[in-house]
This record gives C-alpha cells, sequence and structure tokens, in this order.
C-alpha cells in the first residue's frame, strides 16, 4: 500500500490541517456572500473532489474565496440567489473555453498593480462590510457607503448592549487569529481561525449570549439547480457582466495563486491551460448545484504546503472530510456565532491589503503603485467589475506612453542647416511633442532631420512629419532633408527587392 501511495502519510495529516482551515472560511464566506452557509461547504467539497482531482496546479486548494464575496453579493442582491447558479455555470463554462484555446497563460500578462490594487479593494470592501455583521447590523449596499457609515456604525455599537456584546465576539475572534502565531508550536497545529471560531461558539453558548448564529438547513435543501426560469434570465444584457466579471476575476485570482504557491515548493510546475480547464469543470459543477463559486484560494493552498502535501491526494482528501462533515454534522454549523465569521473575513480582507507591495511600489515605481491605488479605490467607489476596468485601461495607457519613449535633440550652429535629431519610440502619443520642437523652428533656415536612432515610426508620426516637412519647404526654404530610420529603411529595401 505505501510503496503504491509513498506519501499517503504527508498527504493524509495536510488534507486534515487544510479542512480544519477550509470550515470556517467555507461558512464565513456564504454567509457574507448572502447565501446559505451550507452552499460554501457545497463549493469546498467539489474544489477538493472535482478541480482537486483534476491536472494543472498539484498542490494549490479551491474553494470559495474572500475575494469573490463582493461580487458574489453584489450578484444575489441584483438577480437572487436562484440565479447564481445560472452566473456561476456559465461562468465555469467560459473559464472551460478560454482553457482549451489557451488563454489561461495570458492572464500571466495581466499588470501586477491590477491584481494588488483588485485584491486591496476587495479587502476593504470586506473589512467595512464586515464590521456591520459583527455588530449585527445591515451594511448599506454600496462599497463607498460601507465605507461612509462605519462612523454611524461604531456610534450604534455603543449605544446597544446587543450590539455591543456581537462586535465583542467578532473583535475577539480577530484577536484570538492574530495572536494564534504566538502559542506553542503544539498548539499552533489548531488552525488559529477554527480555534476562534470554537472559543466564539463555547462562549456564546455557555454565556448564552443574544448573538445571531448560522441558519442551517442541510446540503439537499439549499440545492437549486438552474431551471427553465433562471435560465431566462440570461436574455437580460446586464447579466452577462457578471458572468463575464466572475469568469475574469476568477481565472486571475486562481492563476496567480499558482504562481505564488508554484515559488513555496519544488514539486511540479503549475500548467497553466489545465488549470484553467479545472477551475472550469468546477465552477460548471458548482453552477449545476447553485452553489458559490470557486477559485485557488491562497491561505488554503499555503495551508496545504505547509503542512508537507505532496501530492493532489491533500486537497482530494480534504473534500472527503468536508463531505463528511456536512453529511454528519450539520447541527455544528447552527452553533456558530454570525459575528465570529466576520471576524475571520475582517482578517481575511486586511492580508488582501498588500501594505508592503505599496510601499515597495512608492519607492520604485510610483506609476504602478498609483494604478494600484485608483484600482482599489475605484472598486470601493463603483464596484468590482468596472473598477478593475479602470486598472486595466490605466495599465495599459501607462505601457503604451513609456513605450513611446522619445527624445529630440535640436543643434544649431548659427550657420548652415538646422540639424534635428530624434531617437527611441515615435508614436501618436509622443506627435504633439515633435510637431511643437519643429514647428517652433526658423522658417527661413534649411533643416536636416535624422530619424536614424528611431527604433520604431508609426504610420500617424511619419504622415505628420511628411506634412511638416512639405510646409517648411513650401516657403522656397532648401527642401528638409530627411534621414530614414535604419530599421524602416531596411525593411522599405527589403520590400523593393524582387
Amino acid at each position: 500500500m505505501l510503496s503504491k501511495f509513498p506519501y499517503l502519510r504527508q498527504d493524509l495529516l495536510a488534507s486534515i490541517v487544510v479542512f480544519l482551515v477550509a470550515v470556517p472560511l467555507c461558512v464565513g464566506v456564504a454567509v457574507a456572500s448572502g447565501v446559505p452557509a451550507e452552499l460554501g461547504l457545497i463549493t469546498g467539497i467539489v474544489g477538493g473532489l472535482v478541480t482537486g482531482f483534476m491536472p494543472g496546479s498539484s498542490l494549490q486548494v479551491s474553494g470559495p474565496a474572500a475575494g469573490l464575496t463582493v461580487i458574489v453579493f453584489e450578484a444575489v442582491s441584483e438577480f437572487g440567489v436562484g440565479t447564481l447558479g445560472v452566473i456561476v455555470l456559465f461562468a465555469g463554462l467560459l473559464q472551460l473555453a478560454m482553457g482549451f484555446f489557451k488563454i489561461g497563460r495570458w492572464f500571466r500578462a495581466i499588470s501586477v498593480s491590477v491584481v494588488e490594487g483588485m485584491l486591496c479593494g476587495i479587502g476593504l470592501v470586506i473589512i467595512a462590510g464586515q464590521i456591520y455583521a459583527a455588530a449585527g447590523l445591515k451594511a448599506p449596499e454600496t462599497g463607498i457607503g460601507k465605507v461612509a457609515g462605519l462612523p454611524g456604525a461604531f456610534a450604534a455599537v455603543f449605544n446597544s448592549s446587543e450590539a455591543l456584546t456581537s462586535f465583542a465576539i467578532g473583535v475577539g475572534t480577530i484577536a484570538v487569529i492574530v495572536l494564534w502565531k504566538n502559542t506553542p508550536k503544539a498548539v499552533r497545529t489548531v488552525p488559529g481561525a477554527l480555534a476562534a471560531v470554537v472559543l466564539a461558539t463555547i462562549a456564546t453558548v455557555a454565556l448564552d449570549l443574544p448573538v445571531a448564529t448560522v441558519q442551517v438547513e442541510g446540503l439537499l435543501g439549499v440545492i437549486q439547480p438552474p431551471g427553465s426560469e433562471t435560465l431566462s434570465e440570461l436574455a437580460a444584457p446586464a447579466i452577462w457582466g457578471t458572468i463575464i466579471a466572475f469568469a475574469l476575476i476568477a481565472s486571475a485570482e486562481s492563476l496567480f495563486s499558482a504562481a505564488a504557491v508554484d515559488r513555496m515548493h519544488d514539486g511540479p510546475r503549475t500548467q497553466y491551460d489545465k488549470e484553467m480547464v479545472a477551475q472550469g469543470a468546477g465552477n460548471t459543477l458548482c453552477g449545476l448545484l447553485g452553489a458559490l463559486p470557486m477559485t485557488a484560494v491562497i491561505v488554503r493552498s499555503s495551508a496545504n504546503v505547509n503542512a508537507g502535501a505532496k501530492t493532489k491526494a491533500s486537497r482530494v482528501l480534504h473534500g472527503v472530510w468536508l463531505l463528511l462533515f456536512a453529511a454528519a454534522m450539520p447541527w455544528v454549523l447552527a452553533l456558530i456565532p454570525i459575528p465570529a465569521l466576520a471576524g475571520i473575513l475582517v482578517h481575511a480582507g486586511w492580508k488582501l491589503i498588500p501594505f508592503r507591495q505599496i510601499a515597495t511600489l512608492w519607492r520604485d515605481h510610483r506609476g504602478e503603485a498609483l494604478i494600484l491605488v485608483i484600482t482599489a479605490v475605484s472598486i470601493v467607489a463603483v464596484n468590482m467589475f468596472e473598477g478593475v476596468l479602470i486598472g486595466l485601461a490605466l495599465a495599459v495607457v501607462k505601457t503604451a506612453w513609456e513605450a513611446s519613449h522619445l527624445k529630440l535633440e535640436v543643434i544649431d550652429k548659427g550657420a548652415g542647416p538646422i540639424q534635428v535629431y530624434v531617437s527611441g519610440n515615435a508614436t501618436f502619443l509622443r506627435l504633439p511633442k515633435i510637431l511643437e520642437s519643429l514647428e517652433s523652428l526658423p522658417q527661413d533656415r534649411p533643416v536636416e532631420l535624422d530619424l536614424s536612432g528611431l527604433h520604431h515610426l508609426d504610420h500617424a508620426c511619419r504622415t505628420a512629419l511628411e506634412s511638416w516637412a512639405e510646409r517648411h519647404s513650401a516657403a522656397g526654404t532648401e527642401p528638409v532633408k530627411i534621414t530614414e530610420p535604419v530599421k524602416v529603411a531596411s525593411a522599405e529595401k527589403a520590400a523593393a527587392t524582387p
């Protein structure tokens, strides 16, 4: 037996650790998303038994993610829980198509600043929203509303004994998670998030505290396969924007997580297109079951690697333990206080904010730091999908601007022709600067325009330069002498050769 499965012991122990980490996160993400807690467990089970079994990344673990909480909550608020399955189903099919057409690898080309900004914005919205949940208050629907309403929420906490008790449970949960790393090594074998939930549950039950707990219906009671009525929602254009957002954001988070996990171990590297297919298959099944969308989760994945996992068996087994737990002990969920789950997500949201990366980028690449911050603020102020699009647009504009680096030098010796040397990349983005410099030259002096230092000359610039040369020479001045870029001249010569 051991000869066939040489890493069985390591993978078995790692699967138990991942299971213990996954339980409170699955439940917490579901509750924060506005859906029954069991749907989070179903997604975790599918992530283990289906996605975990497929090729792609060997050690990263998939399930419901805090990073998708905001967009799922928005979708549920707009379309309803019944339509969530349709959205997840078609997002999964879109991921499958992207994987089969080998688009997965291209996600590695997405600006890191945009991804970090996306996670930062998600983290801020999660923190703001879960502060209300911790206090047992209703949160505003928009991200900016959540942030703006925080002073009033804190005032409400200290004006109500029940709200203060609930909030104290949430704060205590965060304190346990933060301080857990200082406990003895033997104690730390229990994940901090699980320990915090257990302690909060014991305190709530033992002291009979007036705190809201998780509502339980059972696995079979919450499964809602998409029906004809929900499928008819696909006729609305608005739902397709949400489907695309689900697919793109879940894919980006999964593949960036895969890159991070690959740096943590020496085993097989991630095959990005196959991982995209695996994520798509998992989300397709989650959609058919009416569950939450899944993505690879760095918290569970890092726990898997650090626990000594060697093969994909650990993540498959973690799905087995989740299934057994959900089937055999659903009553345990009803004891968990909601503010404890809110505390877990506040801590998770805080960890999504890349404080070190922002500081490093501000020192070395301020343009990238600004993209990160603007993306995060846009997500809070507008919404997830549009915020990410704003970040991507800024990244493209910044790259295009930097790629069009240009140097223009004018040498006037007082007599003879004025010499103008242009080097770098002449694109339409730099055209105003080029024309401004050339049109300021004396009209009655001959000009020698040397473009041999250009690496690239686009059509707009070439046309504008030719027009300027004609205008400059029209007043009886000696025609402008233009030295063609070396690469452009060579290409034209090669094209003219029979």
